[in-house]
């Protein structure tokens, strides 16, 4: 998977755009991907990135960085031995794509707007 283009609102990954939340995994994307409580990530919300059993997972908390993620799915995802790494989306892609150029076990949830 390769993330060609971000900006507000819109995500190009293996040339086809997405104009919602998506979850990236390396041999697919998850589209669109909705949260319970729309801008606080919660560990229910994560479910098909923890049946996957990445090694790390990025988190893109959005253009501006608007979106939550509590201490309480911080420490769940941590007691399933998952590394975090939680960035604003433009930022979650590079490191998404360094990732994937390195062939790491990486998953993406990016929320894509504020």
């Amino acid at each position: 998977m390769q993330i060609e283009s971000y900006r507000f609102g819109s995500i190009k990954i293996n040339g086809t755009v997405y104009r919602k939340d998506v979850i990236i995994f390396p041999d697919r994307v998850s589209y669109p991907w909705w949260r319970k409580e729309g801008h606080s990530l919660l560990i229910d919300d994560l479910k098909e990135v923890i049946d996957y059993k990445p090694d790390t997972l990025i988190i893109g908390t959005g253009a501006y960085g608007v979106m939550r993620v509590p201490d309480s799915t911080v420490d769940a995802l941590k007691e399933k031995k998952l590394k975090i790494e939680t960035l604003k989306t433009n930022e979650a892609v590079l490191a998404f794509n360094e990732a994937m150029k390195k062939k790491q076990n990486v998953v993406a949830c990016l929320h894509l707007t504020c």
